[in-house]
């Protein structure tokens, strides 16, 4: 069984961090393990509070798990503060795992910042060169390229510089654009895009997180970059298309939905 390691912050409502990281990988198959680099006390309206993770522990947990088992992939998520983000950076270079996906989370889904807008700098100068994929949203992209994005033309713009920056590939989602869902994969070489229809729906929290932990997966697995993105897109839309009215705010996307379906396998 291949296996994934999530390196990210914990929801408490299940429907985004780490928690939907784990369920992302049972539904593709994969032994998933976690990394919890800070506490978020959230639900599907707000962000309550949130205590981050010694530096010194988060290392601790990414040692506990590289020394025993083999990592096939990693997926990063929410990397708060500029001493996590070097914690972190620090253990893999280290380790030197394949695969990293790198999901550079700023916002819960009502706009609480996640990240201390002090340690973009950090991000981009420890954090981005270490990613085989990195796999910004519109308004992150923005932040990270320093320039405005109003359509595909500037999307595709934006991955260059974000490229530049010294990750291999990078994809930038359309989920905040108007029109169809379009994302736009840059591979330093060539754009390659990702489409699906949008889907009117108010339940999208931790769709970044299931999307980016769906990519990663894929990648464990064995399949190519693009077929990994493109099997990953046609999941978290399911996923989004099948979401679940739970809570009074933004509901989850519903990770199981072909098992709930169909079932375990006899």
């Amino acid at each position: 069984m291949k296996k994934v390691l999530s390196i990210a912050g914990s929801d408490c409502s299940g429907g985004a961090g780490i928690q939907a990281d784990l369920k992302t990988f049972s539904a593709h198959g994969v032994f998933g393990m976690s990394v919890i680099v800070s506490v978020v006390a959230e639900n599907t309206s707000r962000v309550i509070d949130l205590q981050d993770i010694r530096p010194d522990i988060i290392e601790k947990q990414i040692d506990a798990v590289f020394e025993d088992i083999e990592v096939d992939a990693v997926k990063i998520g929410m990397l708060p503060q500029p001493e996590c983000m070097e914690a972190v950076a620090g253990r893999l270079k280290q380790y030197a795992p394949a695969n990293i996906v790198i999901d550079p989370v700023m916002y819960a889904k009502n706009g609480c910042p996640l990240m201390n807008p002090d340690a973009i700098d950090t991000l981009i100068k420890t954090v981005i060169p270490l990613a085989d994929l990195l796999s910004p949203n519109i308004p992150e992209a923005e932040k990270i390229s320093g320039m405005e994005i109003r359509n595909v033309e500037d999307m595709k713009k934006s991955a260059m510089a974000i490229h530049e920056m010294g990750c291999k590939n990078v994809l930038v989602k359309g989920g905040h654009a108007s029109g169809s869902a379009l994302d736009i994969l840059f591979d330093g070489n060539e754009f390659y895009s990702f489409d699906a229809r949008r889907i009117e729906t108010k339940n999208t929290h931790g769709t970044g997180c299931t999307y980016s932990s769906a990519i990663a997966s894929n990648l464990a697995l064995e399949f190519g970059l693009q077929e990994a993105v493109r099997q990953a897109k046609e999941y978290v839309t399911t996923a989004i298309q099948h979401s679940l009215s739970i809570g009074k705010g933004h509901g989850p996307t519903h990770h199981f939905y072909e098992l709930y379906q169909h079932g375990l396998k006899k």
